[in-house]
């Protein structure tokens, strides 16, 4: 009960009151209304007495507070079930070319359906992210020990930079963590400064092939495939290691490209000694042209002035793979080096013919099913990691002009319905 006054001597009445109150005898009930006795107060003491709620007036309260209580109940259900059915959270380690990625792009498709993955990789996955794996996380990163030179310059690392990149993976707490690179030419082994990265930043399991010892680090080492086997193939053994079955290379679903598309030469590789002679691109191009194919010349920007030089005013030199996006959706076949740029025109679902040097086809071809490949010529060194012995990259460079000629009039008679007229 409640009282209120501004009176003097309000509070001894008060205490008098609750006196009264304690003494007074059980509750009564009468016409179905709680009663009790109700202590009288002097006249012109002004004392105001707030209204007893009747018995209708409680059971309402009781059903408005029963109601709350369930959606409170209902509301914490949901909570706890959608706790339950967050996905675990996923680190992938990918720091090398565009070619690495888009060959993982399978792997990061399906594990983005039961994980929550986050991309370790260089600048341009967020274009790749956009276009292939947009529920996957990127954080972007250059690796000073993927430079071509001068990789171990201690002195010379983004030490700022790394403990940034650091710091954030590690506040993530992931629950995985994975690296399906491998050593150099070494085909069964796996790279341990990706391993101590992931220990580094805490994963919980940490997955990967082992070398040197690495084994030590990781929390679950996974027996690497078989020394032939495509690089695809390191990313389908993952995916069985956390549950996921990715379909064999054959078996990929690609998208189809018009028949009738132009044809895209792109001369541009990540490192020179992967550059088939450029003189010899200009010469093939000029005799597809003249069965009247259309031809687009693309080129890396280094490239740009000698093709300009030799009369190619129409070459593009796509800078981001936005821009080079766009030149393959006009593609019906591409022309190439073994280059990113030739693995993501398979994955876009053209088909390609790419002139290999230093590396082997049998673990980097494109992904497309009806992709081709020279192969390159012997030498005692390959695959030499682009780190070539001899004065000139022999196993690229031998490959003679009219014996790519041939291939690629063959691939493009057998890609292309018909030629593109000009």
């Amino acid at each position: 009960m409640n009282l209120v006054s501004h009176q003097k001597g309000v509070k001894p009445l008060f205490a008098e009151t609750i006196d009264g109150i304690m003494a007074l005898p059980q509750t009564q009930v009468g016409r179905g209304v709680l009663t009790a006795p109700r202590p009288e107060f002097p006249e012109g003491s002004g004392a105001v007495r707030t209204p007893r709620p009747t018995f209708r007036q409680g059971f309402k309260v009781c059903l408005s507070f029963s109601s709350q209580a369930g959606r409170l109940c209902t509301s914490l259900s949901s909570f706890l079930i959608s706790k339950r059915r967050v996905k675990p959270k996923l680190l992938v380690i990918e720091l090398w070319g565009m070619g690495d990625l888009v060959i993982a792009t399978p792997f990061l498709d399906a594990a983005s359906e039961k994980y929550d993955v986050t991309l370790l990789a260089k600048p341009y996955a967020h274009d790749l992210q956009a276009r292939f794996w947009p529920n996957i996380k990127v954080v972007s990163f250059v690796a000073p020990w993927t430079a071509f030179e001068h990789k171990y310059y201690l002195f010379a690392w983004p030490g700022l930079k790394m403990f940034r990149v650091w710091r954030q993976l590690r506040a993530e707490k992931f629950d995985f963590g994975l690296s399906a690179r491998w050593y150099g030419s070494a085909r069964s082994a796996g790279d341990p400064r990706d391993h101590l990265l992931l220990w580094l930043c805490g994963v919980k399991t940490r997955l990967g092939f082992p070398r040197f010892g690495s084994q030590i680090i990781l929390s679950k080492p996974v027996k690497p495939p078989e020394p032939i086997a495509h690089r695809y193939e390191n990313w389908r053994v993952m995916g069985q290691a956390l549950g996921l079955n990715l379909p064999p290379r054959n078996k990929l679903r690609l998208p189809h490209v018009r028949s009738d598309g132009e044809i895209l030469v792109h001369t541009g590789a990540g490192q020179p000694v992967r550059v088939w002679p450029m003189e010899r691109y200009r010469r093939i191009v000029n005799r597809l042209r003249s069965k009247n194919f259309r031809v687009q010349v693309a080129c890396d920007p280094d490239q740009e002035r000698w093709w300009r030089a030799t009369g190619e005013s129409s070459v593009l030199v796509p800078r981001t793979v936005a821009e080079l996006n766009q030149l393959l959706e006009k593609a019906g076949a591409f022309i190439g080096n073994d280059s990113g740029p030739g693995h993501l025109a398979a994955f876009c679902g053209v088909p390609t013919i790419t002139i290999f040097g230093p590396q082997l086809p049998e673990w980097f071809a494109p992904l497309h099913p009806e992709s081709e490949w020279l192969a390159g010529k012997a030498c005692p060194y390959k695959p030499c990691s682009d780190y070539c012995r001899f004065p000139a990259p022999y196993c690229i460079v031998n490959s003679e002009e009219e014996e790519v000629a041939k291939r690629v009039e063959a691939f493009v008679a057998k890609t292309l319905a018909e030629p593109a007229l000009k």
